[in-house]
């Protein structure tokens, strides 16, 4: 099973990410430490003469790493034949206890990932890199999780066994089985709907005001991320089940599937896209009032509000569409 081309892809990307991060996370402590634009030392000189070749492999490896969690879904879902029980992603990633684990960091260094990128790309355009603490001071932090997810992603290969009986995604996403999955079943509909498309007309309504003004962007930061963590939900509570066409089947990870016409991929890019782009914005607010970037930054960050909002729109089209046409018809 570890000889697959995904699996093996996906363990040598992680590890040589890692192995990246770690030589890199020594090199940012030396930037924390004694980085001073103004000191003409040889310390200073060799920092300068480095960070360009760092922040340069660092943007591969993390570009990488954004990539890896849609290989990672799409690996998880074409290995679900090999187990018994298992329809999805869903029963793969049940078949043994570090499934999720790495399905939930994956996703938390996806972000990461974005977030650094668009700070890098940000502080490579200004002459004196007045980001550069800001952007390895978030790669240190990075580093602990990108560890983990190397290590638990191993543990679940290496533990993943044809002769291994998992569940399928319809006794993981039911109301009976208690947990998590069953409390986002459980959510009710209209609520979650109406939060849904409210957080979503506020977040275009502060995107538009933030783009010709330049006010507003943590609140648009803040309301977009509401928005997503709404919208997640609401996909599993009931987005779903109009894609499907059944009133029982909450799986998150069949519309991966052909049969449903790959439909899963634009919702989880376009999902993401959204999150990391409006999380870019709030975190550009600061580098607005750095003399070297103080007309850098605002266009920037106007460019992330209109893909953030892009992203947004074509992800309510989608589920807008499905539900609007679906066989399936649902009563309040």
């Amino acid at each position: 099973m570890i000889l697959h081309p995904a699996i093996l892809a996906l363990s040598i990307g992680s590890i040589l990410i890692s192995l990246m991060l770690i030589l890199s996370a020594y090199f940012g402590l030396l930037i924390l430490k004694k980085w001073d634009l103004k000191s003409g030392s040889e310390v200073q000189l060799s920092l300068e003469r480095k960070t360009y070749l760092i922040s340069t492999v660092m943007a591969y490896a993390f570009s990488f790493q954004v990539l890896s969690f849609f290989l990672f879904i799409y690996t998880a879902d074409h290995l679900s034949p090999l187990f018994s029980g298992a329809m999805c992603a869903a029963g793969t990633l049940n078949v043994n206890r570090w499934g999720y684990p790495t399905f939930l960091l994956k996703m938390i260094n996806f972000l990461f990932a974005g977030l650094w990128l668009i700070i890098n790309y940000t502080d490579n355009r200004a002459y004196d890199y007045p980001l550069i603490k800001w952007k390895y001071g978030l790669l240190l932090f990075a580093v602990p999780l990108i560890l983990a997810e190397t290590i638990i992603q191993t543990s679940y290969f290496l533990g993943l066994h044809p002769d291994i009986i998992t569940s399928c995604c319809g006794a993981l996403f039911t109301p009976e089985k208690q947990g998590i999955t069953s409390s986002l079943i459980a959510l009710p509909r209209l609520p979650l709907e109406v939060l849904l498309y409210l957080g979503a007309g506020l977040s275009i309504g502060e995107g538009v005001v933030f783009y010709w003004k330049g006010k507003g962007g943590w609140l648009f930061t803040f309301t977009n991320g509401a928005t997503l963590i709404v919208a997640a939900l609401a996909l599993i509570s009931f987005i779903c089940l109009y894609i499907y066409e059944l009133p029982t089947h909450h799986c998150p990870f069949c519309i991966l599937q052909s049969e449903y016409r790959y439909i899963g991929y634009p919702i989880y890019m376009t999902f993401l896209g959204s999150g990391v782009s409006g999380i870019g914005v709030g975190a550009l607010m600061k580098a607005r009032s750095i003399e070297s970037l103080k007309e850098i930054a605002p266009r920037i960050q106007k460019r992330l509000v209109i893909f953030s909002l892009l992203c947004l729109t074509i992800f309510l089209i989608i589920s807008g569409y499905q539900m609007a046409f679906s066989n399936l018809k649902m009563v309040f």
